[in-house]
């Protein structure tokens, strides 16, 4: 357990697959935030669909406004895949230790997958903050990570936290769901062999990507309602005085909520749904594609490296003995 090589990978991985998932589906996630984050009653809305938010961009010229905040959100990306990645592989190698079972049941694999969750969003949450911010600023207006966060207080780069928290069953749903149909793939790959391969077992591209999909979908449906919630929680300020009022409202949850029924009613908990779905699925599965495709990679590093170290200190340790 000194030197965790299988976690340390997984939690590799698991970063540089967000890292580029998540410049890829950038510009639809701006839209997808923008367009979840306006709070106001039908026929006073600005925008009707998410294609509104693109449109917007480009009549004002500000394409590449499209990628604010692109920066502080893979800096959180990076860290929160590293840690979450790390934390499940880890408390999942020490569940399965403790216990002697051969796999890891689904009440188990919900249990580590939350507490890793937390752990991650509580480093994380000003970084999530800053770049919920700098997304659902004007069109050109967005300021750096640093600017953003000395706006307020500490306790402002932390607005969300419960929700946030809440929101943890959203990863442990979804790599519950991945990673019980990986195993029974997988299973059913190794019975068709005749020897077993000494690092971990990898998913084809395309596999990886469908399961992707299909678990990221079961999560975010049954969790939407939050994530919404948590959106506008996180909001930039509007410089529009007539929406003033409605923002100050939506600052806390119980607000936040209150303020989605009342201007929006009930289906307004789940407006953009169908984007958040085109954005989580297309970034999850991605992915844990890119995952999967450089897991074995990354094992192999991991594994060089610790033989160099090995071979290193034994040279050392000979050179000081003479």
């Amino acid at each position: 357990m000194a030197f965790d090589l299988e976690s340390l990978s997984e939690a590799t991985s698991g970063a540089i697959g967000a890292l580029v998932s998540t410049t890829i589906s950038y510009p639809l996630d701006t839209c997808k935030t923008k367009y979840q984050a306006e709070v106001r009653a039908h026929h006073q809305q600005k925008y009707r669909n998410i294609s509104d938010v693109f449109w917007e961009a480009i009549a004002s010229r500000q394409v590449l406004s499209l990628y604010q905040g692109l920066g502080t959100k893979n800096l959180q990306s990076f860290i929160s895949q590293f840690v979450y990645f790390y934390g499940y592989s880890f408390f999942k190698r020490l569940y399965l230790e403790k216990s002697r079972n051969k796999t890891i049941g689904t009440k188990a694999n919900l249990i580590v997958a939350a507490a890793a969750g937390a752990c991650t969003v509580i480093v994380t949450q000003p970084l999530d903050t800053a770049s919920s911010k700098m997304q659902t600023s004007e069109f050109g207006k967005s300021r750096g990570l640093w600017k953003t966060l000395s706006e307020g207080t500490w306790s402002e780069a932390f607005d969300g936290l419960g929700i946030s928290l809440l929101l943890t069953s959203n990863p442990s749903i979804q790599y519950t769901v991945f990673d019980q149909l990986k195993r029974r793939l997988l299973e059913r790959q190794l019975s068709k062999k005749s020897s077993i391969e000494s690092s971990p077992e990898a998913l084809s591209a395309f596999s990886a990507f469908v399961l992707g999909a299909v678990s990221k979908c079961i999560a975010t449906c049954v969790t939407y309602p939050a994530i919404r919630c948590k959106v506008t929680l996180q909001a930039a300020e509007s410089d529009e005085s007539e929406i003033e009022e409605v923002q100050a409202k939506t600052k806390t949850i119980s607000g936040a909520l209150y303020s989605i029924w009342k201007n929006e009613g009930s289906a307004g908990f789940f407006k953009g749904l169908l984007a958040q779905n085109l954005k989580t699925v297309l970034s999850s599965a991605l992915h844990l594609m890119i995952k999967e495709k450089i897991s074995k990679t990354t094992w192999f590093l991991m594994l060089a490296l610790k033989r160099y170290l090995f071979v290193t200190r034994s040279r050392i340790k000979s050179t000081l003995l003479r």
